[in-house]
């Protein structure tokens, strides 16, 4: 009898309680009435769900859990004698033989697979056959051809630095990995995330490491504050320049940047630092190239993608999954927890999610009403993969944190499958950059508006959490524009000295500061920042391809600038550690309450109150205010942070040692606010905290 597992598992649905089952109107539903005309299509996604996972549960024989296995089973793993079997599904294959080092690449009949059904080639081999480090590939026949393949369970891939060729390799490192932190949970009241790349993480113009990363730039991370940090890029790729997301081999870390071993004592590190690791894991497309990739692992066309002309992305030259198939999910579920388990990441951000919801990948699609997200043209077979990939990573892990990178704003995403929804924690919101670029690119300072901003900001479904960000690693790549760069431009590159009063530069430093700060006061769920944006990073992000020589130069951090006392780049870090210390130091900041205080178009001013904070914009370019009044909760205000503090590169205007009283108006005494007044200079922010009320003591 198989024992069951030690994970908590998601119980299966029986497939004739789906039949009987009288389907209940969903809480998307419930919690939003304007969706109820598209209830039958909806409730026909969660019953599509139902009956997939029973499908792939037997009907309750095995949970998705168990099911979600296929790496235990194929590839390359040790057999309790000390030698080898290895298995991989190709059905169309009419031969396979394991060709490397081993074979001085020549096929051998003792290293030829046989076949033992359902399409699954297998091959067992004797102790001392296959050895450590050794490079090795499939040599696949198949009618009317043949071609070495790598693996598509391969979890060690490595490229020969002199012929660039990609080879599998084996990876049996003695004693593996032994980690130190075994009972870690993220923290996510708030999440705050810094997005990173290890290649290009480091000073250097090169392939930076995980233990480059995990000695040099996380406690960088760590002392501004984070308790997440998302890295890109893991899973193996052929070319750098894809940052990541042409994957070729899904269960590979990229060998680029280290050993296995030490990607584990990066996230090991990690944790014991308190921060949480997400991945941003691809299983929204994959490379197209056949030599290192799935593109045809068997000579056929259709293992892992459909077969017809929804093959090949029309926009991103690559190949998409055919989610239909119970094989492709079962590589694609058995994906996620690999990961988990073999590495203990916390979670996923998926890449490419409105890619996957539609057959038309989203492309030249407005998305204006709810019409548009039940109208047909939505993928169900994609659909139900993300739903039961969510299902099955929280009963793997249930601290476990998922992301949806998605830009239509298809209701739900974020909603628990229970309640009718595909299940991920939190999507991105993706419209907040791009609101900030139309804004710095198309709107003059006076006429930014509070109103706008505030909306914009705040503009979200009720029942899903998002992460807010004000820019990503979208935004810093060659063609586009950094928020720093668009602000100060290549005046960055002449009067960054802490003694140049540059009025452009104080500008877009001031700004810079605001449109952080509100943006991170206004979340619901967590906040993002790219690496090294934090502080104004003054280079745009290029790896090397032939356009530029194979140059290094842009792929890569300049922390040294952010270190250096005579320039104004620490002034940017240095507030965007005060602000994310002051956000942390809320316990569930992310779930109070937003309470509007002030909002005036005419004067640029914005204030807003999240549980005894009080957070005021003066976005006004030109005039600052002297007792500016402010209806607020009466009581006494300290002044907790500054943008205008010289520590951030302000000009102190701003006495953040004065306690601010409230004054009461008979006026406006029945709304229980009074009147509080503030000196709000020009450009500047402050978060105000109003103290406790002072006991009143019983007189003897």
């Amino acid at each position: 009898m198989k024992p069951e597992s030690s994970h908590k598992n998601v119980s299966a649905t029986k497939g004739a309680d789906v039949k009987a089952r009288k389907p209940r109107v969903p809480g998307l539903i419930k919690n939003d009435p304007w969706l109820e005309p598209y209830s039958d299509a909806i409730i026909g996604r969660q019953q599509d769900a139902i009956r997939k996972e029973a499908d792939l549960t037997e009907n309750g024989k095995r949970t998705l859990d168990e099911f979600a296995n296929a790496h235990h089973y194929f590839g390359l793993h040790r057999t309790a004698d000390g030698g080898w079997v290895f298995r991989e599904w190709a059905p169309n294959a009419t031969g396979i033989t394991l060709v490397g080092d081993f074979s001085n690449w020549h096929e051998e009949i003792r290293y030829a697979l046989r076949p033992v059904g359902n399409g699954v080639w297998e091959g067992v081999f004797k102790p001392g056959e296959l050895k450590h480090g050794q490079l090795y590939k499939m040599l696949v026949h198949w009618d009317g051809g043949m071609g070495e393949r790598i693996p598509a369970y391969a979890t060690r891939v490595i490229q020969d630095e002199n012929t660039k060729i990609f080879s599998a390799q084996v990876w049996d490192h003695e004693g593996g990995y032994e980690w130190k932190v075994n009972d870690f949970t993220p923290d996510t009241r708030p999440l705050l995330i810094y997005e990173c790349h290890i290649g290009m993480a480091q000073n250097k113009e090169g392939v930076g490491t995980y233990e480059e990363f995990r000695t040099e730039v996380l406690p960088r991370i760590a002392a501004d504050g984070y308790n997440a940090i998302q890295i890109m890029a893991i899973q193996e790729h052929p070319y750098y320049g894809s940052f990541g997301y042409h994957v070729s081999n899904f269960y590979a870390a990229s060998s680029r940047f280290g050993t296995p071993e030490e990607l584990k004592a990066l996230i090991d590190d990690a944790h014991s630092r308190g921060i949480a690791v997400i991945m941003d894991i691809v299983h929204s497309h994959a490379v197209k190239n056949e030599l290192e990739g799935l593109g045809r692992l068997d000579g056929s066309y259709d293992l892992y993608f459909y077969g017809d002309g929804r093959r090949e992305h029309p926009a991103w030259d690559s190949l998409c999954f055919d989610y239909g198939k119970n094989e492709v999910l079962h590589f694609l579920l058995s994906n996620c927890k690999y990961w988990m388990e073999e590495y203990r990441f916390d979670g996923f951000r998926f890449d490419g999610v409105t890619s996957m919801l539609y057959y038309n990948h989203g492309l030249g699609q407005a998305f204006g009403g709810y019409g548009d997200y039940y109208n047909g043209g939505q993928d169900t077979n994609a659909i139900t993969y993300l739903t039961l990939a969510n299902k099955l990573i929280h009963a793997v892990n249930p601290h476990a944190i998922t992301i949806a990178e998605e830009m239509s704003g298809m209701p739900g995403l974020a909603v628990p499958v229970k309640d009718g929804g595909i299940g991920f924690d939190y999507r991105m919101a993706m419209g907040i950059p791009d609101y900030w670029i139309k804004t710095l690119k198309e709107k003059k300072d006076e006429d930014w508006h509070p109103t706008s901003i505030f909306w914009e900001l705040t503009n979200r479904r009720a029942d899903e959490k998002t992460i807010s960000y004000v820019e990503s690693h979208d935004q810093a790549l060659v063609g586009d524009k950094t928020v720093i760069f668009r602000l100060i431009d290549d005046q960055m590159y002449w009067h960054m000295m802490v003694d140049d009063d540059n009025m452009t530069v104080a500008r877009g430093m001031a700004l810079h500061k605001m449109i952080r700060l509100v943006t991170l006061a206004t979340i619901n769920g967590g906040y993002l920042n790219f690496m090294g944006n934090e502080w104004g990073h003054p280079e745009w992000i290029d790896f090397p391809r032939e356009g530029n020589g194979w140059s290094y130069k842009y792929a890569r951090r300049q922390w040294d600038l952010v270190d250096r006392e005579d320039l104004k780049y620490k002034y940017l870090n240095a507030f965007d550690n005060a602000m994310i210390e002051t956000v942390s130091g809320v316990y569930d900041f992310q779930a109070k309450p937003i309470r509007k205080l002030w909002e005036k178009d005419d004067d640029q001013v914005l204030a807003f109150m999240r549980g005894d904070l009080v957070f005021v914009f003066n976005f006004n370019p030109f005039r600052s205010f002297n007792d500016y009044g402010i209806l607020a909760p009466g009581g006494s205000y300290e002044c907790v942070l500054s943008s205008d503090n010289p520590a951030f590169g302000g000009y102190g205007n701003v006495d953040e040692k004065v306690e601010h009283l409230t004054q009461r108006d008979p006026l406006y005494a029945p709304a229980g606010v009074e009147w509080l007044k503030l000196y709000l200079p020009a450009r500047t922010a402050m978060v105000l905290k109003k103290k406790a009320a002072p006991r009143k003591t019983r007189g003897k």
